[in-house]
C-alpha cells in the first residue's frame, strides 16, 4: 500500500477547492465533491482544515498571497520608473488570465461582502506594502519630470486592475453583447497594449500638474 503524502492531499484539496468555490461559490460549494476531485477521503478535508470554512480561507490566503509574492518579485526598486509601471501592467494582465481561479473566488468573496477575507489579517498588510512599492515608483517619475506629480497609488493600481480584470469577469456577456472573441491570443495581445499604451499616457502627461 502506497504511503500517504500529507503535503500532496492537502495540495489536491486546495485545488479542489479552489475550483469548487469558484464555480459554486461559498454557499454552493459541497465538501464531498471537493474530497472526490482531490482522490480523497472527506475525512482528511475536515482532518487537515477544520471545515469547509476553513478550507474556503486557505484557498482565498493562496490566491492573494501567490499575487502578492509575484508582485513584490517584480523587485521595482531596480526599474526606472515607466519599465516598473509597464512590468506591473504586463504582469496584473497575465496573472488575472492565466489564473482564473483567482477571478472567480474574488467575485465569490465579494459576493459574500469580503467578511472572510477580513478574517485573514496579513492579506492587508501585504496589500499596503505593495501600494507602498508603486507609491515609491511615482515619487521617482515625478521626481525626474518623467511622470505627473501627486499620482494617488490606490487609484493607479485599481484602474490597472480594472483594465485587466473586466474583459475576463464579463467575458461571456461582452462576447455575446459584441460578437467578439475575448479570448483570441490577437485580441489579447491587442487589449494589454491599450493597457499599457492608456496607463503610461496618463502617467506621463506633465502638463497635468
Amino acid at each position: 500500500m502506497p504511503k500517504r503524502d500529507p503535503a500532496a492531499t492537502k495540495e489536491r484539496l486546495l485545488k479542489s477547492g479552489l475550483t469548487e468555490f469558484g464555480n459554486k461559490g461559498f454557499s454552493g460549494a459541497r465538501t464531498g465533491k471537493i474530497a472526490q476531485r482531490a482522490r480523497c477521503n472527506a475525512r482528511l478535508l475536515y482532518y487537515y482544515f477544520g471545515d469547509k470554512e476553513g478550507l474556503y480561507l486557505a484557498c482565498l490566503d493562496r490566491v492573494y498571497s501567490e499575487i502578492r509574492e509575484r508582485e513584490h518579485e517584480l523587485n521595482f526598486k531596480k526599474m526606472e520608473p515607466r519599465v516598473a509601471i509597464l512590468q506591473l501592467v504586463n504582469f496584473t494582465f497575465d496573472h488575472m488570465f492565466n489564473n482564473p481561479n483567482f477571478v472567480k473566488i474574488v467575485a465569490v468573496e465579494n459576493t459574500e461582502g469580503g467578511k472572510y477575507l477580513k478574517k485573514l489579517f496579513k492579506i492587508h498588510g501585504a496589500a499596503i506594502s505593495h501600494i507602498n512599492n508603486v507609491r515609491e515608483v511615482l515619487v521617482r517619475g515625478s521626481g525626474e519630470k518623467i511622470f505627473r506629480e501627486n499620482i494617488d497609488p490606490f487609484q493607479l493600481y485599481f484602474s490597472i486592475l480594472a483594465l485587466s480584470y473586466l474583459h475576463l469577469s464579463n467575458r461571456h456577456t461582452l462576447s455575446v453583447t459584441y460578437s467578439l472573441d475575448l479570448t483570441d491570443d490577437e485580441w489579447l495581445a491587442e487589449r494589454k497594449n491599450h493597457v499599457s499604451e492608456l496607463i503610461l499616457s496618463y502617467l506621463c502627461d506633465v502638463t497635468a500638474r
